[in-house]
């Protein structure tokens, strides 16, 4: 990786800045001018530096409109553009419109008053309208625009609350509100700001009968459909709703609230864009959480594979089908700070074309080359890893078998139970008749009568816990978190595993799980949640600010 870093909001030198397009790589073939621009989602995670305290909570759409509208304009005097948002959220996220929306879709399937969060959504809306548009033409008429859309969702409740069922096309419908709510909001703020910008609605691009599941051939073919859709837009700025239909089992339940993402780089595919730009809050991805390490840097470029393993182990950089398909269509992803316009951001794209195809779903099985001091010798060994994130809200589950033969059976048996309750494992180790897996889960555990004792509240936990019995004793050991080093050259970094597990326990940081992942560019262990906060610091420290990049 390169050595350049930024603090946020300043700018540095880089190999890839906004200024430099990647058509120039061999490897990146381009037949498009067109940029997607993605607005919307909030940043606050790890790796993603917290705004400063007088910065409002919720998405780029609700609280900085008018950056948006700046951005675009100076966008668009090099480029074609193409914009994707997300639902608005002027405060909180727990506020927000998908939020409302959702929870007056659960009140109506339990019988219980929804019109007045359906009423909040709507005067949001249109208080924004009367806020933002100085044109009354254009704000009389996305306020009629609010009020349509808004009739629509207390419909479909109403219809919802007499059957007191809430069927998942019903839910993405009303879902999907929030994202045509956003998208009419922008669309009139631009063409009030002087932006040819034109309204486009992705829900019906879907056809719900024959979306039977989310393979290659269907996301291949969605591409295909916003291209189609998307043909005769020159000189227009098209506004596109980040939701593209209803699909079996729901949108929310099959690909999670990232489907924002995953629409900008359906669009991206399907047009054939040069880049596709992710508009957060912040400068990029960094080294570490900046909220807890004050000497994070920015990464200026980062792997498909890298950004992935951060995505999983806790640092919501994007959307992983997103990062699928894009790569695949040979189209970098570039985060940039919607306050900083200016700031080259940081790229995600492989470093060569060998790389990129090793990235690309179904490529063949290959032989591990070897890793000897001799072939080590031969080139610049790396000096420091990636980036260290942190997961918490972890969980470790201890398995220890009655029996001492049959081990597959007894590996068969969890895994299948874990599947029948919707349980993922984060990190695993195992004997012949014993198994340690890490688990994320959001619900709380309650300590009980002693200090050993909890009651476990997420049913599906408690289900499984039930039914693993029967495997042999089970043991849980809640209060954790995963800490990972995350790089790509890692695997020829001699001694760095031994170095993190030395470092955290030269300061104290007990271990409880070890695990390497098998794409070897991440290095996992499991420490007390308590510990959480000083191990990424520790780490940081000795693995980042002390060594040469």
């Amino acid at each position: 990786m390169t050595s350049d870093f930024m603090s946020n909001g300043v700018d540095c030198p880089t190999p890839l800045t906004s200024a430099t397009p990647l058509t120039d790589r061999t490897n990146s073939p381009r037949t498009s001018s067109t940029n997607v621009l993605k607005f919307g989602g909030q940043s606050h995670s790890k790796l993603h530096p917290q705004p400063k305290a007088n910065t409002p909570l919720g998405t780029s759409v609700g609280k900085f409109p008018l950056d948006i509208v700046n951005v675009v304009k100076s966008s668009s005097v090099d480029n074609d553009v193409a914009i994707v948002c997300s639902a608005r959220s002027s405060n909180t996220k727990a506020a927000g419109t998908t939020n409302r929306l959702l929870r007056a879709a659960a009140e109506a399937e339990n019988h219980k008053q929804f019109k007045h969060l359906i009423e909040e959504v709507r005067q949001d809306h249109i208080e924004t309208a009367e806020f933002y548009i100085k044109s009354e033409q254009i704000c009389s008429r996305l306020k009629s625009e609010v009020e349509e859309e808004c009739s629509l969702v207390v419909r479909i409740l109403e219809a919802a609350q007499t059957l007191g069922e809430t069927s998942p096309r019903s839910r993405d419908k009303v879902m999907s509100t929030g994202e045509k709510l956003s998208c009419r909001f922008m669309t009139a703020l631009l063409q009030d700001r002087g932006v040819d910008a034109e309204y486009i609605d992705l829900a019906d691009i879907i056809d719900f009968k024959v979306s039977h599941s989310l393979d290659q051939h269907f996301y291949d073919n969605v591409a295909r459909r916003l291209g189609e859709k998307l043909y005769n837009m020159a000189g227009k700025v098209p506004v596109i709703t980040g939701y593209f239909g209803s699909i079996p089992r729901g949108l929310l339940t099959t690909v999670g609230r990232g489907y924002t993402d995953l629409c900008a780089a359906l669009v991206a595919v399907g047009i054939k864009a040069k880049e596709l730009q992710i508009w957060k809050e912040v400068d990029g991805i960094f080294t570490a959480d900046p909220r807890k390490v004050p000497t994070a840097k920015l990464i200026p470029q980062i792997s498909p594979a890298e950004a992935a393993e951060l995505t999983f182990y806790g640092s919501e950089v994007i959307h992983p089908s997103t990062m699928d398909q894009v790569i695949r269509a040979r189209i970098p992803i570039r985060i940039k700070n919607v306050m900083n316009p200016r700031g080259g951001g940081t790229v995600i794209y492989p470093d060569t074309p060998t790389e990129l195809d090793s990235a690309l779903a179904g490529h063949d099985p290959k032989l591990f080359r070897s890793r000897s001091s001799t072939l080590l010798s031969e080139q610049r060994k790396p000096k420091r890893p990636t980036a260290v994130t942190m997961k918490h809200k972890i969980l470790v589950m201890n398995i220890h078998s009655n029996k001492r033969s049959l081990s597959h059976g007894f590996f068969a048996g969890i895994f299948a139970t874990l599947d029948k309750w919707r349980l993922s494992v984060d990190v695993i180790s195992t004997s012949e008749v014993n198994m340690s897996m890490a688990l994320h889960s959001e619900a709380p555990l309650y300590t009980g009568g002693g200090d050993d004792e909890y009651q476990i509240v997420d049913q599906d936990l408690r289900g499984a816990i039930e039914e693993l019995q029967r495997y042999g004793t089970v043991d849980i050991i809640p209060e954790m978190a995963i800490v990972s080093l995350v790089g790509k050259q890692m695997k020829n970094m001699v001694g760095i595993a031994g170095r993190m597990f030395s470092t955290l326990g030269e300061n104290n940081v007990n271990i409880e799980m070890i695990s390497q992942g098998a794409s070897e560019i991440n290095i996992s262990c499991v420490i007390e949640e308590r510990d959480a906060d000083r191990a990424l610091n520790i780490l940081h420290t000795n693995l980042f600010t002390f060594l040469e990049s």
